[in-house]
């Protein structure tokens, strides 16, 4: 009985496999044509004819100092911009009032401005003024050059 099966589980497998043994092409097929609407050969023979560019190299971290290059003198990297001016003086007229443990220049209604010289202003505490300086806009900071009363 057991011989009966193998056998019989040989012939389906012979039955199931012969088929697609034989429905391979051992030969191969020779690879299909492109139709001309494909532009894939052309853009290759498009790009061999461009010329190469050299690729710009990046730019060094701020932190790092600009080197020469030694073939032509130049410098490597592109000039950086100028530093900063400072801004230009100015002048505040205002009251000098003290605003919890700062001395602040209150020029009208609601603008005041922080004063960087709290040793300098303290004498003039209550008193009208004039302040040259210049203005930090991002800290509200008004810079002392110069104070004088005003009588």
């Amino acid at each position: 009985m057991k011989r009966e099966t193998n056998s019989i589980a040989m012939l389906v497998f012979l039955f199931v496999t012969a088929p697609l043994m034989f429905s391979q092409d051992p030969k191969g097929k020779p690879s299909p044509m492109l139709p001309s609407e494909v532009l894939g050969p052309q853009l290759i023979a498009w790009s061999q004819m461009q010329k190469p560019q050299p690729v710009p190299e990046p730019l060094p971290p701020p932190d790092r100092p600009v080197q020469a290059d030694p073939q032509s003198g130049k410098s490597a990297n592109p000039p950086q911009e100028p530093p900063r001016q400072p801004p230009p003086a100015q002048t505040l007229t205002g009251t000098i009032i003290k605003d919890g443990s700062r001395y602040v220049l209150k020029v009208s209604g609601a603008n005041t401005y922080q004063l960087d010289d709290q040793d300098r202003v303290k004498q003039y505490e209550g008193k009208q003024v004039k302040v040259a300086g210049s203005l930090d806009a991002t800290e509200n900071t008004f810079h002392i050059i110069s104070i004088e009363l005003i009588s």
